[in-house]
């Protein structure tokens, strides 16, 4: 009865539900973890422990004031677990960070500290600790732990921004200024990019897609499909910032202001990306990274319909993308009013958006328009 008491509990403050991360009011932190884990204990406030395929487990513990320094957190940790794995801190988005090796007791894997909140006063910040292991002859399972461990966001800042293990393992680097190797917009544009971006961003699609990969033919497929899509988002929403917001201003699309406005940008946002040259991007992933799609106007169905999004995103424009395995196809999706076909989802009816042909927003080709074969992705 207490389990369950307990369940129903954390169910109400760290609220979840399927394809969706989950976030606790209490401490504001946000966490997108694979399919497949279930909640198996906790305190239904700052402890929380996950059970996962194959063995894996993933712990969470909020410290208030029981740490002065991130240092001092990580000296407990390898006490208490004996653990024999090294550590290495770093700053996240202005966050003291800590990325802890884990070796301890027959287990492997990765354990992240971060702070939750801007420093006020010494051991003042809470910390969050986050521990994902597995039995250690279990290395194929590490892409799990850094997949988990890369999905926390401190905070709602972070909730757009690279996660904490792909900032550590790949430093943005130098803001540079980059032309703009695109059709539709003036002449001389460029915007400003950080160097190391668009290997991240790549790098990060390919371990996310072995991550998706990992669930075919069980009953988790859509919604880990979900969550690749939904963590690529938010690993490229800062990213491309300034190329977004060049191109969106270039678009008209700080003047949108009322239905008709927001349709007819949406119209030129469509019409842009059609102009991309269509190129199947020859990874596991078959998707180019946002950053490389946007400077060099390139990519296929999955880049360009995520590109829409976060254009109408940019401009306050409701957005999303749906996706069919049936028709190995992508589209971008919109909340604006008007004539043209639509994919009921999530309370919306989305006005569907081709990004790969040139028609107008709206429009779908014939032989891919059973809905039954399409879901769709929500990215905010």
């Amino acid at each position: 009865m207490k389990k369950h008491f307990l369940l129903l509990i954390f169910i109400l403050v760290l609220r979840t539900l399927s394809a969706e991360s989950m976030y606790s009011p209490t401490w504001g932190f946000y966490i997108d973890i694979p399919e497949g884990y279930e909640y198996i204990d906790g305190n239904a406030r700052d402890r929380f422990s996950f059970a996962g395929p194959e063995g894996l487990r993933l712990d969470l513990v909020v410290y208030n004031g029981v740490f002065n320094t991130m240092l001092d957190l990580a000296e407990d940790v390898n006490r208490r677990l004996q653990n024999k794995g090294d550590v290495d801190f770093f700053k996240y988005n202005g966050k003291q960070a800590a990325i802890i090796k884990l070796t301890f007791g027959g287990y492997d894997g990765w354990g992240l500290a971060v702070e939750l909140g801007s420093q006020s006063s010494p051991g003042a910040v809470p910390m969050l600790l986050a521990l994902s292991y597995c039995p250690a002859e279990k290395k194929e399972l590490e892409i799990f732990h850094l997949s988990a461990l890369d999905s926390i966001a401190p905070t709602a800042a972070e909730c757009l921004y690279p996660g904490p293990v792909t900032e550590y393992s790949y430093p943005r680097g130098e803001a540079k200024r980059t032309p703009l190797a695109l059709s539709g917009l003036g002449d001389g544009l460029s915007v400003m990019i950080y160097e190391n971006d668009a290997e991240a961003a790549q790098v990060l699609i390919e371990r996310e897609f072995l991550i998706c990969q990992a669930y075919l033919n069980t009953p988790f497929l859509q919604d880990a499909s979900i969550r690749y899509y939904r963590f690529v988002y938010r690993d490229s929403y800062d990213r491309i910032k300034d190329a977004v917001s060049v191109i969106a201003d270039n678009l008209g699309g700080f003047s949108v202001l009322n239905d008709d406005q927001k349709r007819s940008f949406a119209q030129r946002v469509l019409a842009f990306i059609q102009g991309f040259k269509y190129e199947r991007f020859i990874t596991d992933s078959d998707f180019l990274n946002l950053v490389t799609a946007v400077t060099e106007g390139r990519g296929d169905c999955d880049s360009h319909s995520m590109l829409f999004a976060i254009i109408l995103s940019n401009a306050n424009i409701r957005s999303a993308m749906m996706l069919s395995y049936q028709y190995s196809h992508a589209m971008g999706l919109a909340d604006i009013p008007g004539a043209g076909a639509r994919f009921d989802a999530y309370g919306t009816q989305w006005l569907v958006a081709e990004t790969t042909a040139k028609i107008d927003i709206g429009l779908i080709a014939q032989e891919q328009s059973n809905p039954q074969h399409w879901f769709a992705i929500l990215f905010e």
